[in-house]
């Protein structure tokens, strides 16, 4: 399983990477393998503001269909837009091409509950 140790994790199963006051954010390695072969992901094109912990999005699998929760509050700066017509990168490259959603990370404060790779590895059972 690849769990990057530069980035942080939700207990939801994401990933975030911070750049200055840019969070950008997606699901992990793990979360991907457990969900299986992802065929739709449905992120409002039109989402200007996230909240954390509330729904941004879901994924859709072949096995079931995942929300996707916002790892800190923030304003959106971009959407995949990539992953409308190319929905299998989340299997394919979650930490890479598959990002989801990239905000202004609007309280650093957020943040600070997320868990490093190791209390991510520990998490999983790994």
């Amino acid at each position: 399983m690849n769990i990057p140790e530069n980035l942080i994790y939700t207990k939801e199963h994401e990933w975030v990477r911070v750049d200055g006051n840019i969070g950008t954010f997606g699901i992990t390695d793990y979360a991907q393998s457990e969900l299986g072969d992802v065929v739709f992901v449905d992120i409002d094109e039109s989402l200007t503001e996230i909240s954390k912990g509330t729904s941004c999005g879901t994924i859709e699998a072949v096995k079931t269909v995942s929300d996707l929760f916002a790892p800190f509050s923030g304003k959106v700066i971009e959407i995949n837009l990539k992953l409308k017509d190319s929905p299998e990168l989340l299997n394919s490259d979650p930490y890479g091409e598959g990002w989801m959603i990239k905000a202004e990370i609007s309280n650093p404060s957020d943040l600070d509950d997320l868990l490093s790779a190791q209390d991510y590895r520990n998490l999983i059972g790994q």
